[in-house]
């Protein structure tokens, strides 16, 4: 009750207090603009719940109904809407000061001649109500002449809009925040962007110049670049040095920039996606005079009888209780706001905007759902407006009893229509692309939000905790405020009027987080409270970092031992010169000027060839005829294909298609599944033929549990004792199936324009089973909370019908759901008594738990043992008939322990095991298939066959999870499976890892709650456990845990970990990956975006890693070796030089000589390497045990690394010592054989290692060739040309490079003979 105010102004008589027809009077007082304070207390004793005799005890009145409903009612004849409670204040000395803080749009004022002896006395101003009408005394205010001032309320309210933007605070994310619904906030909340991108315009070079010169061999040519810029280092052109690092960095740069550049370009299209927002006009902007139309009409009212009058009289009803909110409060305006629709892009939507969210929509932030509006009812919404003026304008029932109405329970009246039938405030979601699970989720909203009208939004405020990863919990508040201006201070609630506000709790059923969908055909109005970086998802996604291959570290180790023996080798070519310092002759200067000469050594090219390999190698997966779709987000890590040792998997959109298909069902003594089903179509069409009647269709016969199979059934030839009673046992577990669920259906446009029939539920398993129903013969019609009706799908006649007395939800505790119902005997209106009609007891649940329910039998076991076997998801139904008095009792027994204040759940819970859960009729057992992504079971063989242990990740259930691994073959047939799960004691802990160390060939299925004890007490000894098992199953698994389980086995192992999913949960598990592979899921496409590797299907992923990842692997290593080769050869031959000139560092190959090695006369054949294959594509994937050898490294090993060595020592040293001995020293003959001989070299080496030849290779050969030969005439400068015609010339190199080439060509045959590699051996079977 708030505090009389000391004086209150006078009210104008036509302000309606109450529209009802009992004697509520108004003290005369009231119509004096000087009245006292006792007239006040006198109203405010009224409206805050005072009875009739308490309020006749004041000062003499006058009837309410006498003072203004004369008018009234003639405004209504007129434009069809009264005048009710359009304009009011409660401030003000008299009537011009009431019209000085009245809004200026609905101003008014009556002459005698348009009320006659029924109008008002006096006008009223301010602000409206939630139904805005034309106001019909707009001539009248201009016949009297008045002019309406501009009132300064608008210009003032406008004025501290802007300062309140610009005192904006940015938010602390450390804090929980108040959002005011559908206004804008007094704090700086983040913006709503996605950005998967690695770079910002500002962090770019700095980062990438940091990633590039991290690299040893980078920094190593950077320095030797800059040593050429002192005079005394300087050997040759300075560009010879500066120009392949300069090369190297923009090349790299540049495709670092076009990847981000694409990220960003995907990242936009997700944040340019167009949501509807709801945008509230301020009443001051409305025409003088005229009602602002509502633009956005959306109730929830159904087509009922007598709908168009209740639209009407709840809208009176509201407007004069609301004046009476506006006589009892301290002069505050509470305004009506216009409700329009604006579209506005996702990056572009903010904290406390109000989104309209339909059916297939994803979520686009963190939001509190505040309203459910049935589409059934908004098509109606033309319909309620028009309302015929004859309606009677006053409720008959609602306020006979004089009792006043607080504002809350104005609006509870106001938005009644909206809460009625379907329109219930729930909605279902999808989360897999959350949390992996399949089930869809219940939404509820608030009764608070659920019956305000929309326009009255604003009036709400959101409390809600900090920013918070925790996706399955939520505690906030949902406040209801006197006017839109209270919704947005920071005021506590107690400040205000309690009859004017209050407070609901919000929980996580009020929730829908972001990258969730929509699955309800019901709209949601849905509030947001986090935004981009702050919502569940982001901060369950680890940011994107730049991923570096193995290839490039084990290369990287490389160079330092290349650069080592340069230092080496340089030093001691100096000590045997010695140390003494002559003048010019210093000998640390001769160290420097050695590093330089034999920089070569550690090849700047390596890093051009490589980067140029890997585009090549991301080309030809993205162009495979056999990988449509396939694309390559990161283009520097295709080797790291070829080198993958754990693979972890989601299991929702990855492994299966998330499409439960019914498969089989068993009725004790019979099994069907597949064509079978045919037959008990055959069963149900006889057990549920409608009965004919002989009465009206509307009083048919009904077929109940107890019914005997139909006439036509029994005269049937053949039907022996035993086909009759499989039919009776086929037609009750069918029915079982048809009732005992949670399904409701509902009807969906097509893009074509046609209706089709759809279920909506919580979990996919029981739409599968209604679905399965429907298709022998019973079709769910309707289904409401207090009936369910099912037609016959051959005739369309409804042959059952009941009520549902009691639901039993599922809980992943008791792992069952049951119900109890009472069967219509006929079809007719009303709901029958509760001993009338037959009433059962339906449950169907694991397994696990219904063995101990159901009565004795001996095949339970055996079948569900078989239906696990094949991956089904089993289960059990059974049934119990309840009488009257056995349900009655029930009911009285339940009803009192649910309102027990302690042990609430489980008082319950043990009613109905005590009354209705035991010795249930067993009706048979279900087995439901999760439906598999295409050749998900080869594609697992293969790559466990690969050497690749495989590691399934959900946040599905530990069922579903069992099940899927069983069905999809990752468990092997007889494989031991160790379940750990709900672990809390860390000696138990213990205890399962000792088991699983002596069983090393199980399987290993774990909860979350179980894993996050490991991860926090055990974390080394449970990884050293599990990354030995051959399979882990991890269910009920979180993001974060995801990626943490993936950094921990690539920090334990050293092992290169792959990790592919679809959904926005698995982003973070992705990015924390060696390799992530995203695949293009059907609710989005935020895993693929996220990923390295982008693919259609997950069988894709084989070819990805068996073929793509081997070749560019193999292709890498020879690549690298060769360049190295390359470059070790000419250090080689400038060391022998350096060593016959007595140890001077002088050049041997300058200028156009080094660069022309470098670049033409060796590029291209080194670089058709990448072509190369060892075997083709149906070998590997008819041995993939080849992929064993990828994994430990051989292709690129210290080993091969010093056999190259010594290769590149052997060739050198004959190169260049024989060119030496067979012409003189120095000069340009020796030059001319050196040189020809070392192109040569390396063009007869490429064609040595070539294993399957390609028509790119044989060009460039033989083109590089022929271009070094037509180049030789240029090269006079440094070959003596007239030598170069001589016989003398190629006599000498051909000796040489026969010397260089045969004995290597050699040994490489001998070693292949002896040993040969495996490719080779599987070539040859």
């Amino acid at each position: 009750m708030p505090p009389p105010a000391l004086h209150h102004p006078a009210k104008p008589p036509d302000s309606p207090a109450d529209d009802s027809d009992s004697d509520l009077e108004i003290d005369l007082e009231e119509l004096d603009p000087h009245a006292d304070t006792a007239a006040q207390q006198s109203r405010t004793g009224f409206l805050g719940g005072q009875t009739r005799d308490t309020v006749e005890q004041r000062a003499p009145r006058i009837a309410l109904r006498t003072l203004r409903m004369g008018g009234l009612r003639r405004g209504a004849k007129r434009n069809g809407y009264g005048e009710l409670g359009s304009s009011r204040d409660g401030a003000g000395e008299d009537a011009e000061s009431q019209l000085r803080e009245g809004d200026a749009s609905n101003p008014r004022y009556l002459d005698a001649s348009a009320g006659g002896d029924d109008a008002p006395l006096l006008s009223e101003h301010g602000q409206g109500t939630a139904k805005r009408r034309r106001s019909y005394t707009s001539g009248s205010i201009r016949s009297l002449g008045l002019r309406l001032p501009r009132f300064l309320s608008t210009a003032s309210a406008n004025q501290h809009n802007h300062d309140h933007e610009r005192d904006k605070e940015d938010d602390d994310p450390s804090s929980s925040r108040l959002v005011a619904v559908g206004s804008t906030q007094s704090t700086r909340f983040p913006p709503n962007s996605v950005s998967n991108a690695k770079y910002t315009a500002w962090s770019f070079l700095p980062v990438t110049l940091y990633n590039e010169f991290s690299f040893f061999f980078n920094m190593y040519f950077l320095l030797v670049a800059l040593s050429q810029a002192i005079p005394q280092l300087r050997i040759g052109y300075l560009s010879t040095y500066v120009a392949p690092l300069a090369f190297v960095l923009v090349i790299t740069l540049g495709k670092e920039a076009y990847d981000d550049i694409a990220r960003r370009r995907r990242d936009n299209e997700a944040n340019s996606e167009e949501y509807t927002v709801l945008h509230f006009d301020e009443p001051g902007k409305a025409v003088a005079g005229v009602r602002p139309k509502k633009k956005m009409k959306m109730k929830s009212t159904h087509g009922r009888k007598g709908a168009k009058r209740h639209v009407l009289e709840r809208d009176r009803l509201s407007d004069i209780q609301e004046e009476e909110e506006q006589m009892e409060g301290d002069g505050r305006r509470r305004s009506v706001w216009g409700v329009s629709e604006i579209s506005k892009k996702s990056k572009d939507l903010k904290v406390g905007d109000i989104l309209k969210l339909s059916k297939g929509h994803r979520v686009p932030a963190d939001v509190i759902i505040l309203k459910c509006i049935s589409n059934d009812a908004a098509t109606q919404k033309d319909d309620e407006v028009a309302v015929p003026a004859e309606e009677p304008l006053l409720l008959d029932h609602a306020l006979d009893s004089g009792e006043g109405s607080s504002g809350i329970d104005a609006i509870a009246e106001d938005g009644q229509a909206e809460a009625d039938d379907d329109s219930n405030g729930e909605t279902f979601i999808r989360t897999d692309q959350l949390d992996g699970e399949t089930d869809w989720k219940l939404r509820l909203t608030s009764p608070l939000s659920q019956q305000l009208a929309t326009e009255e939004l604003v009036r709400l405020r959101v409390t809600g905790g900090k920013p918070d990863r925790n996706v399955n919990e939520f505690v906030g508040t949902l406040e209801l405020l006197p006017s839109r201006e209270d919704a947005m201070s920071s005021a506590p609630l107690s400040q205000f009027d309690d009859s004017l506000s209050r407070a609901a709790p919000l929980s996580i059923d009020n929730t829908a987080w972001a990258n969730t969908v929509i699955a309800s055909h019901a709209t949601a109005l849905a509030v947001i409270v986090y935004t981009g970086p702050q919502t569940r998802s982001a901060l369950s996604t680890s940011p994107s970092r730049s991923k570096i291959g193995l290839l490039e570290y084990e290369i990287n180790s490389l160079t330092k031992i290349l650069c080592f023996l340069t230092l080496g080798l340089s030093i001691i070519l100096v000590a045997f010169q010695g140390f003494s310092n002559t003048k010019g002759n210093i000998w640390y200067v001769k160290i420097m000027r050695f590093l330089v000469l034999f920089s070569t050594i550690v090849p700047i090219s390596l890093r051009v060839n490589l980067d140029l390999g890997k585009s090549v190698y991301s080309y030809f997966i993205q162009r495979d005829p056999g990988m449509p779709g396939a694309v390559v987000r990161t283009s520097t890590i295709p080797e790291d294909l070829g080198r993958i040792e754990y693979l972890l998997s989601d299991k929702t959109g990855t492994l299966t298609q998330n499409e439960m298909e019914m498969k089989k069902i068993h009725v004790g003594t019979v099994s069907y599944a597949n064509d079978a089903m045919d037959e008990v179509s055959a069963y149900v069409k006889q057990a549920f033929h409608p009965a004919p009647s002989a009465g009206s269709p509307n009083n048919a016969t009904l077929t109940t549990p107890s019914s005997s199979l139909s006439s036509a059934a029994a005269a049937s030839a053949g039907a022996t004792r035993t086909r009759r009673e499989i039919g009776s046992r086929v037609r009750d577990v069918v029915l079982a199936l048809a009732l005992c669920h949670n399904v409701t259906p509902t009807t969906e446009e097509e893009e074509d324009g046609r209706m089709v029939n759809s279920y909506q539920a919580s979990s996919p398993d029981e739409i599968a089973i209604v679905r399965w129903t429907e298709t022998v013969g019973l079709r769910l019609a309707h289904r409401d909370r207090k009936s369910m009706v099912l037609e016959s799908t051959e005739t369309g006649r409804t042959v059952v019908k009941i009520r549902i007395l009691d639901i039993f939800p599922f809980t992943s505790e008791g792992k069952r759901m049951g119900i109890i119902v009472q069967f219509y005997e006929r079809l007719q209106p009303g709901v029958p008594a509760v001993g009338s009609g037959e009433m059962w007891f339906y449950q169907k649940g694991a397994d696990t738990v219904m063995g101990a329910i159901v009565a004795a039998n001996d095949w339970l076991d055996e079948e569900t043992a078989n239906m696990a076997r094949e991956g089904l998801r089993t289960l059990v139904v059974g049934r119990r008939r309840l009488s009257a008095a056995e349900y009655q009792e029930f009911a009285a027994t339940y009803q009192e322990a649910s309102l027990a204040i302690s042990g609430r759940e489980s008082g319950m819970q043990a009613v109905v095991s005590r009354y209705l859960e035991h010795d249930l009729e067993l009706l048979g057992v279900t087995g439901v298939e999760d439906k598999l992504q295409k050749d998900v079971k080869s594609s697992l063989e293969l790559l466990r066959n690969a050497g690749i242990k495989i590691w399934m990740l959900t946040g599905d259930k530990v069922e579903t999870a069992r099940c899927v691994a069983v069905s999809a073959k990752l468990v092997a047939r007889g494989q031991y499976i160790h379940t750990v799960d709900k672990l809390r004691r860390k000696d138990a802990a213990l205890e399962h890892l000792d088991l699983l160390r002596s069983k090393p060939d199980s399987c290993l299925l774990i909860d979350g709650e179980s894993l996050s004890m490991y991860l926090t007490h055990y974390r080394t000894e449970f990884i050293a456990v599990a990354v030995l098992l051959p399979t882990v199953v991890a269910c009920r698994c979180s993001p974060t845990q995801k990626a943490e389980v993936a950094k921990l086995i690539k920090e334990y192992t050293k092992k290169r970990v792959c990790c592919i999913g679809d959904g926005g949960n698995d982003v973070s598990m992705i990015q924390a990956a060696d390799v992530g592979v995203g695949i293009v899921g059907k609710e989005g496409r935020q895993a693929s975006l996220a990923a390295d590797f982008s693919i259609e299907h997950f069988f894709h992923l084989t070819k990805l890693l068996v073929w793509h990842g081997r070749n560019s692997y193999k292709r890498s290593a020879k690549l690298a070796q060769f360049v190295i080769h390359r470059g070790l050869i000419i250090a080689v031959c400038q060391t022998m030089y350096s060593i016959a000139l007595k140890f001077e560092p002088e050049g041997l190959y300058k200028d156009w000589l080094m660069v022309g090695y470098a670049t033409v006369y060796t590029a291209m054949p080194v670089l058709s390497l990448v072509l190369d294959k060892d075997v083709d594509e149906n070998l590997t994937n008819l041995y993939p045990e080849l992929y064993k050898e990828l994994t430990s490294g051989r292709s690129l090993s210290y080993r091969t690394f010093f056999v190259w060595v010594f290769v590149s020592v052997y060739q050198g040293c004959l190169i260049q010592g024989l060119s030496q001995l067979l012409t003189k020293v120095d000069g340009p003959r020796m030059l001319a054989v050196s040189y020809t001989v070392l192109v040569l070299n390396e063009l007869l080496m490429v064609a040595i290692e070539i294993t399957t030849w390609h028509w790119v290779m044989v060009v460039s050969i033989v083109g590089t060739f022929l271009m070094f030969v037509g180049s030789v005439p240029f090269l006079g400068a440094y070959f003596d040309l007239a030598f170069v015609l001589t016989w003398g010339f190629y006599w000498r190199v051909a000796a040489i490079g026969a010397m260089s080439l045969i004995p290597t060509y050699a040994a490489k045959v001998i070693q292949r003979t002896m040993k040969p590699p495996s490719y080779r051996k599987v070539q040859g079977i």
